[in-house]
């Protein structure tokens, strides 16, 4: 089985970001935190964390960026546990039952993103249409055409789109490590 994890390559998400996922939190989507949320009127690092922003688990800050990790059945309990106790106390889920069934769909709907080989990273972009939030998830690959390409955007989920690339080394203009 594989999961989400966030991950940081730089400092930006501590910039993008009100609260940044710690690097290794599982990860999911986190658009139920927008849910009763007028998020036309966001702005700043509210609207980057709806745009473009993963839930780390754990702290429930926000991660640009999650990889595709390998996962035990102790890992998947954890991270359903850990997200249904925020549910519990973050989101005012009615009762541990209900807030476990919750943290379980979307626990389950992060684990169908990993459908990829381990190492892969996932973005997400989100946006407000016909008064629906809608999702689409980019795979991103190392680059194989020139070494100043860290990645190349190989896949969008429910969408034909041209291939795009970004190169990593120039976000936040900080270097590789």
């Amino acid at each position: 089985m594989k999961l989400l994890r966030t991950v940081q390559f730089d400092a930006s998400d501590n910039f993008v970001f009100e609260r940044p996922a710690e690097p290794g939190e599982w990860a999911v989507s986190g658009a139920f935190a927008f849910w009763g949320m007028d998020v036309r009127a966001l702005v700043g690092k509210q609207r980057a964390a709806f745009r473009a922003g993963f839930l780390g688990v754990n702290s429930l800050g926000r991660s640009t960026l999650a990889q595709i990790v390998n996962a035990s059945d102790d890992d998947l309990f954890l991270a359903i546990d850990a997200l249904a106790e925020r549910l519990l106390s973050d989101f005012h889920a009615p009762d541990i039952q209900t807030a476990r069934r919750a943290a379980e769909d979307e626990i389950n709907f992060a684990a169908s993103l990993c459908d990829h080989p381990a190492g892969l990273i996932v973005a997400v972009t989100r946006s407000f249409e016909n008064e629906t939030i809608r999702e689409a998830f980019r795979t991103l690959r190392p680059g194989t055409r020139t070494h100043s390409f860290a990645f190349n955007f190989v896949e969008v989920v429910g969408e034909d789109a041209a291939e795009e690339q970004v190169d990593l080394t120039t976000l936040g203009g900080v270097a590789a490590r």
